[in-house]
Protein backbone atom coordinates (compact mmCIF):
# COMPACT_ATOMS: atom_id res chain seq x y z
CA UNK A 1 0.00 0.00 0.00
CA UNK A 2 1.00 3.60 -0.42
CA UNK A 3 2.71 5.24 2.49
CA UNK A 4 0.99 8.11 4.29
CA UNK A 5 3.24 10.81 2.87
CA UNK A 6 2.67 9.46 -0.65
CA UNK A 7 -1.09 9.67 -0.11
CA UNK A 8 -0.75 13.20 1.27
CA UNK A 9 1.22 14.29 -1.79
CA UNK A 10 -1.35 12.68 -4.09
CA UNK A 11 -4.24 14.36 -2.28
CA UNK A 12 -2.50 17.75 -2.44
CA UNK A 13 -1.86 17.32 -6.16
CA UNK A 14 -5.46 16.30 -6.79
CA UNK A 15 -6.80 19.24 -4.76
CA UNK A 16 -4.63 21.62 -6.77
CA UNK A 17 -5.83 20.12 -10.02
CA UNK A 18 -9.49 20.45 -9.03
CA UNK A 19 -8.95 24.06 -7.93
CA UNK A 20 -7.30 24.96 -11.25
CA UNK A 21 -10.02 23.09 -13.17
CA UNK A 22 -12.76 25.07 -11.43
CA UNK A 23 -11.06 28.42 -12.10
CA UNK A 24 -10.36 27.42 -15.70
CA UNK A 25 -14.03 26.62 -16.19
CA UNK A 26 -15.10 29.97 -14.73
CA UNK A 27 -12.62 31.89 -16.88
CA UNK A 28 -13.61 29.99 -20.02
CA UNK A 29 -17.31 30.73 -19.45
CA UNK A 30 -16.52 34.40 -18.83
CA UNK A 31 -14.41 34.61 -22.00
CA UNK A 32 -17.16 32.92 -24.04
CA UNK A 33 -19.75 35.36 -22.66
CA UNK A 34 -17.55 38.33 -23.58
CA UNK A 35 -17.07 37.01 -27.13
CA UNK A 36 -20.83 36.46 -27.52
CA UNK A 37 -21.52 40.00 -26.31
CA UNK A 38 -18.97 41.42 -28.73
CA UNK A 39 -20.43 39.52 -31.68
CA UNK A 40 -24.09 40.26 -30.85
Amino acid sequence: MAEKQDMRAAQDSYAGFIKMFKWGTVLSVAAAAIVVLIIA
